[in-house]
């Protein structure tokens, strides 16, 4: 990777406060970028932007055009003109859709959904006019299948992927480049208490932001992290359905995020996931 590529440039990060977001901040910032983090979660992002020096770091509700436009005015302002927007921030409350409660359905596509095309319209409009940039969406290994006990989630990842695809083709002379990133299951507070299915290892979110690192400097549409479970991905989505869905069933997929997930370690992350 040519960090040259990435030296200098203002990135924006939403979700920043832990997680894929802090890794992929912290591994950016060594490498020269300029970072700014939002989050909702307004204690730790502070706490966390200062510990690293970020260059700027904030409240951000990915939910309110308000609070996204005047976060963005402020990198713009104090930093500088937006080269990188990561579309980062996202929920992923666990069980059956029958037992979802509407207002957690509603959480979960205000925020994986339309808080990346909200994100990737008020950057567009920063790098349009410059004929320069890069947004970057954080979609999932979740937007190429389907995993039972995670329907609503499985279905915003599908909308990223669907959407970031169609604004590569939609601007695709404008100078502005358009990726999505697809971890698998990753070992951050997200993915407390799930066993991952067999053959597939949970990732570090350090290896999502290796990936994305590499993305910036060396532009692409996707990329799947870890590689084996990107390739199992692909390769069962073209197998017929039956024979597809009886591998998913014999790697546990069926189970992993119902029956075997232990509720006591995901409980503080649900609670928060679901309520804040």
């Amino acid at each position: 990777m040519d960090a040259t590529k990435i030296r200098g440039k203002v990135v924006v990060i939403t979700g920043g406060a832990r997680g894929i977001g802090l890794a992929t901040a912290t591994a950016l910032q060594a490498l020269g970028a300029r970072v700014a983090i939002g989050d909702i979660d307004e204690a730790t992002v502070k706490e966390s932007g200062a510990a690293r020096d970020f260059d700027l770091y904030g409240k951000l509700d990915v939910t309110d055009a308000a609070s996204f436009e005047s976060f963005l005015d402020e990198v713009e302002r104090t930093v500088g003109p937006i080269d990188v927007l990561i579309n980062n921030a996202g929920i992923m409350p666990t069980g059956k859709l029958a037992d979802e409660p509407d207002q957690v359905t509603r959480r979960i596509l205000d925020i994986n959904v339309y808080g990346v095309i909200l994100g990737s319209k008020l950057a567009l409009r920063r790098m349009l006019p410059r004929r320069a940039g890069h947004i970057i969406n954080i979609a999932s290994l979740a937007g190429e299948t389907h995993i039972p006990g995670l329907a609503t989630y499985n279905a915003s990842k599908h909308a990223v992927l669907g959407f970031t695809d169609t604004l590569r083709e939609e601007y695709r002379e404008s100078g502005v480049r358009f990726s999505s990133v697809l971890p698998t299951l990753t070992n951050t507070e997200l993915g407390s208490g799930v066993t991952a299915p067999k053959l597939l290892r949970p990732a570090e979110p350090e290896e999502i932001a290796d990936a994305i690192a590499a993305l910036i400097a060396a532009p692409r549409s996707k990329v799947r992290v870890t590689t084996v479970a990107g390739v199992i991905s692909q390769v069962v989505g073209l197998l017929p359905e039956a024979v597809g869905d009886g591998i998913a069933r014999a790697l546990g997929a069926s189970h992993a995020f119902l029956d075997d997930v232990d509720a006591a370690k995901r409980r503080a992350y649900e609670d928060r996931a679901r309520n804040a």
